[in-house]
């Protein structure tokens, strides 16, 4: 597997906004309505994020072999770093898609509906964005150490 490359993340969250904002205008233009936010949603990013940076501060001394500490069996650290592999992504989407709806929700936020619509999303938005970064530092801790016999033979194989 293949680091997560943040470029890869940006991308999302944009496309992800673009279809959040997308969304509201539309509903707002067929109903004269703003798109409700639960504040569930928020919730659940946040204790997402929660559990996952726990899960990330039980793990990395394991992962480190520390002394005094039982090392982690390989699949559940091969299962640790797809997890973190899938929070960022479903982090940036989520992130992405309720941050395009806080922002079309800006202009309706004098009314009681819209403003409680664009708490929520921003909610949404930083816990997903918390989620996004735990996600992150897991997978950095899940990765293996280079050695320097990896090293030489990947510059031999590359050698003409």
């Amino acid at each position: 597997m293949k680091p997560t490359k943040v470029r890869l993340l940006l991308t999302l969250a944009v496309l992800a906004g673009a279809i959040g904002w997308g969304a509201v205008s539309l509903i707002q233009g067929q109903s004269g309505r703003i798109l409700p936010v639960p504040w569930l949603a928020a919730s659940t990013m946040w204790i997402l994020a929660l559990a996952l940076g726990i899960w990330t501060l039980l793990a990395r001394p394991r992962l480190q072999r520390r002394p005094g500490t039982k090392s982690l069996p390989p699949i559940v650290a091969a299962r640790t770093a797809a997890l973190a592999m899938a929070a960022s992504r479903t982090g940036s989407l989520v992130g992405g898609f309720y941050l395009g709806v806080a922002l079309a929700a800006l202009p309706a936020r004098f009314t009681a509906a819209g403003l409680d619509t664009l708490w929520a999303a921003s909610g949404t938005a930083a816990g997903s964005l918390l989620l996004v970064v735990a996600a992150l530092w897991l997978e950095h801790i899940c990765r293996l150490p280079i050695d320097d016999d990896d090293v030489k033979g990947a510059q031999i194989e590359s050698a003409p």
